[in-house]
């Protein structure tokens, strides 16, 4: 059996995509955006459906859209929270972050494994790797699994377009450099699962992404 990945897209006002990676009986959620009912039961009526139960959340990084489901979601799986430590600053700033875009959020409560590029993430017998790809945000990672073919990127590489570099801690150049030696040295038929938008492949954005150009 292959580990799967299923997409749950456009989540809250941010239109943000969610991630679960999963064996036939573990999973690891990525960017739990999950914002009201609907959303919540689509997530969790997949893992009924499918009968999986949540060992770990993943964050690629801490902006507002990838973690407004991140408290229910630790009530709900009381599982770890694995995420890089430059991210834990937006951790600390949810209500501020929130309140920038005019909606009023309560302080997350929460206690983190710090992961970094060297990490190996684990289901079963399936194995996938962090790579630090910042520049979007500090302390961004993507997630790639070399068999299943695929990498969550995040914010970092979008269909057509690249992550927006003018939030705090933005910086193109470290965007730019990120792309080209950590997701652009991938395998042309890698499959990008953006934080965003459609998926897409690295080969058709190393030939047509106007923002980042292919090596």
């Amino acid at each position: 059996m292959n580990l799967k990945l299923q997409k749950f897209e456009g989540l809250n006002p941010f239109q943000e995509n969610a991630y679960l990676v999963h064996d036939n009986k573990k999973a690891h959620l990525f960017d739990p955006g999950f914002h009201n009912a609907e959303e919540w039961d689509r997530l969790l009526q997949y893992l009924e459906s499918v009968k999986l139960d949540v060992e770990a959340l993943v964050i690629t990084h801490a902006h507002v859209d990838h973690i407004m489901g991140l408290q229910r979601a630790m009530q709900l799986f009381e599982v770890p929270l694995y995420m890089h430590k430059d991210s834990y600053i937006f951790i600390e700033q949810y209500p501020r972050q929130a309140m920038m875009f005019g909606m009023n959020a309560e302080p997350l409560e929460v206690d983190p494994v710090f992961i970094d590029a060297s990490w190996t993430l684990q289901i079963g017998s399936f194995e996938y790797d962090s790579r630090h790809t910042p520049g979007h945000s500090p302390g961004h990672l993507s997630f790639y699994h070399k068999n299943g073919g695929w990498v969550i990127a995040g914010d970092a590489l979008f269909a057509g377009s690249i992550g927006r570099t003018d939030l705090f801690g933005g910086d193109y150049e470290l965007l730019e450099e990120s792309i080209k030696k950590k997701l652009y040295t991938l395998p042309d038929d890698t499959v990008v699962w953006p934080g965003h938008g459609p998926n897409t492949t690295i080969g058709y954005e190393k030939k047509t992404n106007p923002f980042v150009k292919g090596l």
